[in-house]
């Protein structure tokens, strides 16, 4: 299965960005989909996921309000619309897909995409 992450940039604080990430080789619509970033000093967290049908999503608490995640499985592609932009959302930003398990848990991610740097300037 190979992920294709995009649509990282640089934006100002209170901008937005979409970021997309298409997949091949597997069977998108039975993944659950991840975003994850990863942010300068920090580990690798969940921002937010969505099962495989797209019914039932997460987010952390940092991002809630803010990001909205959604998946076209015609498309094979998962998106990230981050609105309201701050600063501590700067961070390489890693899609990743998982077979089984909870889409909730890190752990359950076992295929994963090369990231995209999202910088958001003061």
């Amino acid at each position: 299965v190979q992920l294709q992450a995009s649509g990282g940039g640089l934006v100002q604080a209170g901008g937005s960005l979409r970021l997309s990430c298409t997949t091949s080789g597997g069977s998108f619509s039975t993944y659950q989909m991840g975003w994850f970033r990863l942010a300068p000093g920090k580990g690798r967290d969940l921002v937010s996921a969505i099962d495989w049908s797209g019914s039932a999503t997460y987010y952390t608490n940092s991002v809630k309000g803010r990001f909205t995640i959604s998946r076209d499985n015609a498309k094979n592609t998962v998106y990230l619309q981050m609105n309201s932009l701050k600063p501590e959302d700067t961070a390489i930003y890693y899609c990743a897909a998982a077979a089984r398990g909870d889409y909730r848990l890190g752990n359950s991610y076992n295929y994963w995409g090369q990231g995209t740097l999202v910088t958001v300037s003061s």
